[in-house]
């Protein structure tokens, strides 16, 4: 049995996780099964949702948003079937995965489909960026054929880091709970194996603070926009774009952090390293949570619900917080119109002018 092990199934035996079978398998069902049904309910909404608006400011942001939800989608569902059977087979991967085929398999989904949101997220947030400081611009530049360009460069890339130990001919490893399988973080031998961590951490990283820089610049520039312009026709949706800024950033941020930090420290600090088997498994699934959320984040929580909610909490303390007038009807086209006034110059000289036009009658 021994000689017959191919050498990314030593050390198995060694594990420091004694995690609970059917804990586990409850728990993973759990999880795929409410990603699915997440994502699924987003993608029908987005769908109806580019049926009713055409305009192109709101279709490339729900382009990109079914680009995310369906990478989420998948993700659970290959990922969660793959290790749904891994549990059900009580974990021993000698005898099916003498090839090591269904490790690879494992280990590149788990990547893309870790890394690929990730980049989903920050491209959003640029163009989210640029509909709002440069509206004009937004308008007549990010149509559907780019937009569909960038989902496919982005989709390509995080494929291309995915396969990238494969086609460098090192193998993704199975982890120390022989539950998923990942770039090696045991018995680091070479500046190799430390590379493949850093590089997704940093990306992983790199993509966080992108999404956290442009929606900070968003958010200020639609608080600037809002208290400049005294029409009340964008206020609604300015109120629905900074809630849905802060609760992806909260989101993101918490869900993905401890286990990108954690891939890098393993990867600067190798084998002296202090990350237990447990310790990875928390923050795994935690960065699993955040494709449970994202579409409620993205898509669900938009103004019909924020609205609805908020006529539930007046009702149940009885107390007027905010008039409803704030909530009106408006479409992004208004909010957008209102900051290309507020920034186009020959709006600005109109406004000078009229105080002398008002003085000379």
């Amino acid at each position: 049995m021994n000689s017959s092990k191919s050498p990314v199934l030593d050390g198995l035996g060694n594990t420091t996780c004694n995690a609970h079978n059917k804990i586990s398998v409850f728990f993973s069902i759990i999880f795929m099964t409410v990603g699915i049904l997440s994502n699924s309910l987003a993608i029908a909404i987005l769908m109806k949702a580019y049926q009713r608006f055409r305009q192109k400011s709101k279709a490339s942001f729900l382009l990109f948003a079914s680009g995310l939800v369906v990478t989420d989608l998948f993700g659970h569902l290959i990922n969660g079937t793959i290790a749904v059977f891994v549990y059900a087979s009580d974990k021993d991967w000698i005898r099916f995965n003498q090839s090591n085929i269904l490790c690879s398999v494992f280990g590149i989904c788990m990547v893309f489909f870790g890394l690929c949101p990730l980049f989903l997220g920050s491209v959003m947030a640029v163009e989210r960026c640029i509909g709002v400081t440069k509206p004009i611009f937004h308008s007549t530049k990010m149509t559907s054929k780019h937009v569909k360009m960038i989902l496919t460069t982005v989709c390509f890339f995080a494929v291309f880091i995915a396969l990238l130990p494969i086609l460098s001919f090192r193998a993704y490893q199975i982890q120390a709970s022989r539950t998923w399988c990942f770039y090696k973080t045991e018995h680091i031998e070479d500046w190799e194996d430390r590379f493949y961590l850093l590089l997704f951490s940093c990306l992983g990283l790199l993509a966080l603070a992108v999404s956290f820089l442009c929606n900070a610049v968003t958010g200020i520039t639609l608080l600037r926009v809002k208290f400049k312009s005294q029409q009340r026709q964008g206020r609604s949706h300015h109120f629905e774009m900074i809630i849905q800024l802060l609760a992806i950033m909260c989101v993101s941020c918490i869900c993905w952090s401890p286990f990108l930090v954690t891939m890098a420290n393993i990867g600067i600090n190798a084998d002296r390293s202090m990350e237990t088997c447990e310790t990875i498994l928390v923050v795994l699934r935690m960065a699993t949570w955040n494709q449970i959320l994202d579409p409620w984040v993205y898509i669900l929580l938009r103004k019909a619900v924020l609205k609805t909610l908020y006529k539930i909490a007046r009702r149940c303390c009885g107390m007027h917080i905010m008039n409803l007038h704030m909530w009106e009807l408006s479409s992004i086209k208004n909010s957008l119109k209102v900051a290309a006034i507020s920034e186009s110059p020959v709006s600005s000289k109109q406004i000078n002018q009229q105080p002398l036009s008002s003085t000379g009658q």
